[in-house]
């Protein structure tokens, strides 16, 4: 891809292992005009933290963002530090970061960045919808600004990755903020949790790239370790990589190859459903499309999206 054809990204993220590995495709495929960071992983003074660590790793001058420490309106039923370590990134335990973060609030900079360079930026969601959900209450002519917008959410047959069956994590940590996200977009990118699962990579595999790779695939080796060791445990094969596949889709959207535009909303209210993504399939409300559910993607251009993120080819 040469320098004149790579997109602009500005990535809304909790990182997060998966987050960790998106970001660091996002440096080595495109121009990062900012991290605006959000709660969701583990708490937003670790997600803050982290977004600089990784910023410190790879040599880069993005600005870190801090958002919303919290959902809109109700606590979370969960977090996910079982998952990604007490401090999201695998409790290595690293030391405190260079890299200081921005006094500018998350929501605001999606704006000014959005006003500063209208049309070029692409918005990639990594995280709950808070930050976007706040920008959007704010200026409501957001989505006009916006090049493109890619969400990791949702789990559009409600096979969902928490608590709440059908509900998978982004969405359902902050279902309202979601709901403002799918409601203000009239359209969007959404690569779900199952699409993640059908695009795994296999472990071994995996591992030859970690072993080929640069500091980068060190590191993530590292942060890797707390995540890659519940997902053994807890049946999930291969090594899911749920927010890089939505960073694939945002650097390069000729690899995908099925998808599907539907109407998806979200489910606020119902005591076993609240966070599942509602994929109107049939078209039976009427409703205008406003979701390109990726479905598909060609695996072999996306592992080597992933393999040169690492420095291993």
């Amino acid at each position: 891809m040469s320098t004149m054809s790579k997109p602009h990204l500005l990535i809304d993220t909790d990182p997060g292992v998966d987050d960790a590995l998106a970001i660091l495709m996002a440096h080595a495929h495109a121009d990062v005009a900012g991290l605006s960071v959000a709660a969701g992983n583990v708490g937003l003074g670790h997600t803050v933290r982290n977004a600089r660590t990784l910023v410190d790793l790879l040599g880069a001058d993005t600005p870190v963002f801090p958002g919303c420490p919290s959902p809109l309106v109700r606590a979370p039923d969960e977090d996910a530090a079982f998952v990604h370590g007490l401090d999201g990134f695998g409790d290595v335990g690293f030391p405190e970061p260079a890299v200081p973060a921005a006094d500018e609030a998350a929501a605001l900079a999606l704006l000014r960045l959005t006003r500063e360079r209208p049309g070029e930026l692409t918005l990639v969601a990594l995280a709950p919808l808070t930050n976007l959900a706040l920008a959007l209450r704010l200026d409501p002519t957001l989505p006009q600004r916006v090049k493109r917008l890619v969400v990791m959410g949702g789990a559009v047959t409600g096979h969902g990755n928490t608590g709440k069956v059908p509900a998978e994590f982004n969405v359902g940590f902050d279902p309202e903020a979601a709901h403002v996200v799918f409601e203000s977009f009239p359209e969007f990118d959404l690569v779900d949790w199952e699409a993640t699962l059908r695009h795994a990579f296999d472990e071994a595999e995996f591992d030859r790239w970690l072993a080929a790779g640069d500091r980068r695939a060190g590191f993530f080796g590292q942060v890797f370790g707390t995540a890659r060791a519940y997902n053994a445990g807890h049946g999930r094969h291969g090594i899911v990589a749920a927010d890089a596949l939505a960073m694939a889709v945002a650097i390069d959207p000729s690899i995908v190859t099925r998808s599907e535009r539907r109407h998806v909303a979200v489910e606020l209210d119902g005591r076993l459903t609240r966070g599942a993504t509602v994929v109107d399939w049939a078209g039976r409300l009427g409703h205008p499309a406003n979701a390109n559910v990726v479905l598909d993607v060609d695996q072999a251009r996306f592992a080597a999206m992933v393999r040169r993120a690492l420095g291993a080819g």
